[in-house]
């Protein structure tokens, strides 16, 4: 089934073609995040995220890098580093499917199963007019079977996206 499955979204992802994409003309951002932590599950809490994208020019082939720092109000802490894949639809619309690893701790918080846990997900965001995104995070953060205990959960957040350059006023 897992098989079928990787098939079935490594077609998909194929199948889509991005469109008017300047190679090289996409800005290192930064991602401002808040929403729900753990929002399907009884240890509910808020989130908040900050993510540095790489620019267009330090693409991994069609991947693109990020690394990131995320925290509950509970006191959990999560850092990463993964790659996403930008899908355009049109000017405007933009899905971004990625993968991260990293170290996790707890805090307070809802206990993992163990330090190191994968995140999972998609950001989904609109471009606005001076090159920033608003849009929505949903990622899925397990062990992967790491340790006997795998509770996971799920994020969801609102996100803005600022280009580094806007930042600095360059």
């Amino acid at each position: 089934m897992l098989r079928f499955c990787s098939i079935f979204i490594a077609s998909f992802l194929l199948m889509l073609q991005p469109q008017n994409v300047a190679l090289g003309k996409e800005p290192g951002f930064l991602i401002f995040g808040a929403g729900v932590f753990d929002m399907f599950d009884d240890e509910t809490t808020g989130e908040f995220r900050l993510e540095y994208v790489f620019p267009e020019t330090d693409k991994l082939g069609l991947f693109t890098p990020f690394i990131g720092l995320s925290g509950t109000v509970e006191g959990a802490t999560y850092g990463y580093a993964g790659i996403g894949l930008d899908l355009y639809f049109d000017d405007k619309a933009i899905l971004t499917p990625n993968f991260a690893a990293g170290i996790y701790g707890n805090g307070d918080g809802k206990d993992l199963g163990y330090a190191i846990e994968f995140r999972s997900g998609f950001n989904f965001m609109v471009a606005l007019n001076d090159n920033s995104r608003v849009g929505f995070s949903f990622h899925h953060v397990s062990n992967a079977g790491l340790d006997d205990r795998n509770p996971g959960e799920e994020s969801l957040l609102f996100i803005y996206c600022i280009p580094i350059q806007n930042l600095f006023g360059r």
